[in-house]
């Protein structure tokens, strides 16, 4: 009688820890079904509010970032700003010549202020991350050292899976060059988790405050990870987008974010779209679809 009663609650336990990761896959099945006629290879790497409930498709396939690694760059940026080596309040000069070298490179900065213009580094940080901006991108790689500062920065935390090895004059120059820039999307969530809890102090509170403020107001991306979302969700991510090469391929359409339930509770999303032949509004309902899922699936869960 002892054991039939010791027996009760561990077959309960584990009829729930079953039904759970049966959800858990029916949340990836419904993924799959969205992926199955798609011309694409696409990468998805989920971490839930239970650190146990991660999901992965291609979850260690190197893609191209694109702009993506402008997070990782404000990252190593603000590591140096807490190290005293910089401060958000200083003043770097833009001038005409800087302004000129992105005549066809997007930048809000270089529409602002064609003649040039005097910027805090806070304000380049938030043009770079939250407006996508590549004269801020690469102004902040020169601040630094390079690029192979920032990936040494990420290695040391623990972060092996990503390469970034070219600016944005060098990695826009060639369609190819694109691809020496990649993470995976499981590295991606890593990035995500690591900053997001702070883990080993990464960042000071001004400046873990300072950039997480920024994410939530990155304005691009509208159609992807949030397209589909209530429109008062809070996301704060990093897109990347390469466009269409004259084949009408896409290297990479990507979102990676920490997305806000109306609960408190939060989960990790990094999508990344590469080598894509369908159609740009295609490309972003794969990410608004997956994003959509994965909330309505947290939210019950």
């Amino acid at each position: 009688m002892t054991n039939k009663i010791l027996l009760l609650p561990l077959f309960f336990l584990c009829t729930f820890i079953q039904l759970k990761g049966q959800s858990l896959n029916a949340l990836q099945q419904k993924i799959n079904t969205i992926l199955a006629d798609k011309d694409a290879i696409v990468g998805v790497s989920i971490i839930g509010p239970n650190p146990n409930q991660t999901l992965a498709i291609n979850g260690d396939a190197h893609l191209p970032m694109q702009s993506v690694y402008k997070l990782h760059l404000a990252l190593a940026v603000l590591d140096q700003v807490d190290k005293g080596i910089l401060s958000l309040d200083d003043k770097i000069s833009i001038d005409k010549k800087n302004i000129n070298t992105y005549t066809n490179l997007w930048s809000p900065i270089r529409k602002k202020y064609p003649n040039g213009t005097v910027l805090t580094l806070a304000d380049i940080i938030k043009y770079t991350v939250a407006v996508s901006d590549n004269l801020g991108c690469d102004l902040l790689f020169e601040l630094i050292g390079g690029t192979e500062v920032v990936q040494s920065y990420f290695h040391k935390i623990g972060v092996k899976n990503i390469a970034i090895v070219s600016n944005e004059v060098v990695m826009q120059a060639e369609w190819k060059n694109q691809y020496d820039n990649w993470t995976t999307p499981n590295a991606a969530n890593k990035v995500l988790q690591l900053f997001f809890k702070n883990e080993n102090n990464l960042l000071t509170t001004e400046s873990y405050n300072f950039i997480l403020k920024v994410l939530k107001g990155t304005i691009t991306g509208k159609k992807s990870i949030k397209g589909q979302l209530p429109k008062d969700a809070i996301v704060a991510h990093k897109t990347g987008h390469s466009g269409k090469n004259n084949q009408g391929l896409t290297a990479a359409l990507n979102d990676i974010g920490i997305v806000f339930l109306p609960s408190g509770k939060h989960f990790y999303l990094s999508i990344m779209v590469s080598n894509s032949k369908e159609d740009s509004n295609v490309n972003s309902k794969i990410i608004a679809d997956i994003a959509k899922l994965t909330w309505d699936y947290f939210e019950k869960n």
